[in-house]
């Protein structure tokens, strides 16, 4: 390599450093306009923006009043997203989320199909209470979730480049409710589990909203800044010592796996190729939204949960002796780092 090869090498690696830099910026500034709204959920909104950065879909389960619906809403405007929201229910038709064929007849008498876009069409869908739906309701969304598209009466129709899916999942109510298939929580990039906010958080939403007007979310960002974040996530690098973190931990949450960790034949199905690819993804996004130039296991460890749980499950056995798939991933880590 020559002088000039070296120097171009090092201009390039400035620009890329102050690209990642800018960005970094970009979304300390989003994720302080969502927790200005949201409160005591620092740990939701952090994995949400992962969510997003890496191109992905979350799985927001909690339950009711924990500002689940609230977040997006909120995430929507801080981006500058174009939004839609779905109310899953029992009578929900797979049309009523990708849209449908009507018939229409013209000044002259001659009649077409025309193709009336349904809510999908969106740069970011929130489907609210997805397990409420029919299974065959559920699987309208599988296609555009992992294949950007749908198809419609054997025609394909392309969903906008900016794509995401935030559904909700209510964790207390089972009457009446369908549970995801393997293959549809396979397409989640991450599972956010929302949990309580601590005491002082709670005290202060209080204040904030019953105490006058509420203050309300602003725009920060705008999609085109998504997309460069995107595409500076995929392009951040990832050390070795990373890399091999991924795969023991994926690998030693299958069934067949050697490694003991403490949690051998208590596992009855385990994560597929999909979660390293997720699992990649997602640290490098939380080594961007932290302004850093690449990963390291701590990324792996503190994402390892959201990842993988919706990913795995038990045997009976193990769910009899009280074990949780949160259990069996803290456990793997512990033993693996």
């Amino acid at each position: 390599m020559n002088k000039v090869d070296i120097q171009d090498d090092i201009q390039t690696g400035r620009e890329a450093a102050q690209r990642l830099s800018a960005s970094a910026e970009i979304f300390a500034r989003v994720r302080a306009g969502l927790n200005a709204v949201i409160f005591g959920q620092d740990e939701v909104v952090e994995q949400t923006l992962i969510t997003l950065l890496a191109g992905g879909h979350g799985l927001l389960i909690g339950v009711p009043g924990l500002a689940k619906t609230k977040l997006v809403g909120t995430l929507a405007v801080v981006m500058g997203l174009d939004t839609s929201r779905v109310q899953f229910t029992p009578d929900l038709m797979p049309a009523d989320i990708t849209g449908s064929e009507v018939m229409e007849e013209s000044a002259s008498g001659e009649r077409a199909f025309r193709f009336i876009r349904g809510p999908v069409f969106t740069q970011l869908l929130m489907a609210d209470e997805i397990n409420r739906a029919s299974p065959r309701t559920q699987s309208a969304l599988l296609q555009a979730m992992q294949e950007k598209h749908v198809t419609v009466a054997g025609a394909r129709h392309d969903l906008p480049r900016l794509f995401h899916v935030l559904a909700t999942q209510n964790p207390l109510e089972q009457e009446g409710t369908y549970p995801l298939p393997e293959a549809q929580l396979d397409r989640f990039l991450l599972q956010i589990d929302v949990g309580y906010p601590d005491l002082e958080a709670e005290r202060r939403m209080l204040l904030a909203t019953t105490m006058g007007e509420e203050k309300g979310p602003s725009r920060v960002c705008g999609p085109d800044d998504l997309l460069e974040a995107q595409t500076l996530v995929r392009r951040i690098p990832v050390g070795e010592q990373v890399m091999e973190a991924i795969l023991s931990l994926v690998r030693a949450a299958r069934p067949d796996s050697d490694h003991d960790g403490g949690v051998k034949g208590q596992i009855a199905w385990g994560p597929g190729p999909r979660a390293s690819q997720a699992l990649m993804l997602a640290v490098r996004a939380r080594a961007l939204l932290g302004g850093r130039m690449a990963p390291s296991t701590d990324d792996v460890v503190a994402l390892a949960g959201p990842v993988l749980r919706h990913r795995m499950a038990l045997n009976f056995a193990a769910r009899a002796e009280g074990a949780t798939a949160a259990s069996v991933i803290e456990r793997l880590c512990a033993s693996l780092f």
